[in-house]
């Protein structure tokens, strides 16, 4: 291919030799579980009791590093993604 590529030229300052946008924050570790128990209390009517946990092994979910350069938090992690375990009952009645 001859020519002049101008998609080749890098076009403003770069600092270092990193490609853009490389770093990724902490991966995602996350685990959901539910326990259903129904039980028939007439012929018609049913009773359904659910329990669910929401990041039930209680792994903290990091959220990403400060990118903001020239500050004293750059490149660290000061905060989560999502809230801490989650644990949710519900009791329902079919008829």
């Amino acid at each position: 291919m001859g020519g002049n590529h101008a998609s080749r030229w890098k076009f403003g300052k770069q600092f270092g030799n990193s490609r853009h946008r490389f770093f990724h924050g902490p991966g995602l570790n996350n685990f959901d579980m539910a326990l259903l128990k129904t039980t028939k209390i007439t012929e018609s009517k049913t009773l359904e009791f659910r329990f669910e946990a929401f990041n039930a092994l209680n792994h903290p979910i990091l959220g990403a590093p400060n990118t903001t350069f020239g500050t004293p938090l750059f490149g660290q992690i000061t905060g989560t993604r999502l809230d801490n375990r989650e644990l949710q009952f519900a009791l329902r009645l079919i008829f």
